[in-house]
C-alpha cells in the first residue's frame, strides 16, 4: 500500500445517474444504495476516465494511501460483472499508444507515441504541382474539455493549450504554430457552461504539473469567455503559471 492517485466520490453531490459506471473500464465504480461507490481500491487505476461523464461534478482524483492498482484482478472483476466482451475495450498498451476507457469509443483516452520528426512533406498533385502538407501534431485523445480526464498522463509536465473550438478552422497553421508539443483542450464559451470550464480547468491545473498555458481564442467578443475561464481557474488553483493569449481574427490572422 502506498500513496497514489485514486477516485473520490462525493456522495452528497452524486444523484445515482450511473453515467460513470460504463465509463470505468475496470469496473471500479458501481451504483450501491442509489449512489456511485468505489467498490475496491485495487480496481481503480487513478487515470480518471470517468470524470468527464458526471453531470454533478461528484468525481475527483485525489492522492491518498491505497492498495496498488491490480489490472489482472480488475479484468477478472470486469469478466464477472460485465461479461467477457467488455474486457477487450481496456487496452493499456498497444503499439506505442496508451488507450483507456469504456463506454463510447470516442471518449476513450489515448496518447499517441509516435514522435513527429518531419513536420511537412511534399507530395505531387494530380496535375503535377508540388503541394506541401503539414503532418498532424495532435498527441492525445480526447480533446474536448468536457471529456478529458483531469489526471490524464498527457497533462503531466505539459505545456497546455486551451483552444476555442473555432480557432483550428480559422488559423491555417494551427498545428505547427500552436498545437505542436502541447497537451490540448477545446471548448466553446458561447455554447457551453463556462462555470463548468472553470471548475474543470482548475482541477486540471491544480492536479498536474502544468508548465505553461496558451489560450487561443477568436476575436469575436463571446470568445473572450474562454480566456476569462482560464484566468479564474488559474486563480482558484493557487498556482503561478505563465499564460500566453493568442487572438485569431475571423480572416485567420493573429491579432
Amino acid at each position: 500500500m502506498a500513496t497514489r492517485k485514486i477516485i473520490q466520490i462525493d456522495e452528497d453531490k452524486c444523484n445515482g445517474c450511473g453515467l460513470c459506471v460504463p465509463n470505468c473500464a475496470e469496473g471500479a465504480i458501481q451504483i450501491i444504495d442509489g449512489k456511485a461507490r468505489l467498490v475496491k481500491d485495487s480496481y481503480c487505476d487513478g487515470l480518471g476516465a470517468c470524470l468527464g461523464h458526471c453531470p454533478k461534478d461528484a468525481l475527483h482524483i485525489i492522492e491518498r494511501e491505497a492498495d496498488d492498482f491490480d489490472e489482472e484482478e480488475a479484468m477478472k472483476h470486469v469478466r464477472v460483472t460485465k461479461g467477457e466482451t467488455a474486457v477487450p475495450r481496456h487496452v493499456p498498451h498497444q503499439h506505442g499508444m496508451h488507450a483507456h476507457g469504456g463506454g463510447c469509443p470516442g471518449s476513450r483516452m489515448m496518447m499517441f507515441g509516435n514522435e513527429v520528426k518531419n513536420e511537412q512533406k511534399a507530395v505531387t498533385a494530380g496535375n503535377g504541382d508540388i503541394e506541401v502538407r503539414i503532418r498532424p501534431q495532435l498527441r492525445q485523445w480526447p480533446v474536448q474539455l468536457n471529456l478529458v480526464p483531469v489526471n490524464a498522463p498527457y497533462f503531466d509536465n505539459a505545456d497546455l493549450l486551451v483552444t476555442a473550438d473555432c480557432v483550428p478552422f480559422a488559423y491555417a497553421n494551427y498545428h505547427l504554430d500552436l498545437l505542436k508539443e502541447k497537451a490540448v483542450v477545446i471548448g466553446c464559451p458561447k455554447l457551453d457552461d463556462v462555470e463548468y470550464y472553470v471548475d474543470k480547468l482548475s482541477q486540471i491545473i491544480g492536479s498536474n504539473n502544468i508548465r505553461s498555458i496558451t489560450v487561443a481564442h477568436m476575436e469575436v467578443p463571446c470568445c473572450s469567455g474562454i480566456v476569462r475561464a482560464v484566468e479564474i481557474a488559474l486563480q482558484r488553483s493557487g498556482k503561478d503559471i505563465p499564460v500566453k493569449k493568442v487572438k485569431v481574427g475571423i480572416n485567420g490572422e493573429i491579432k
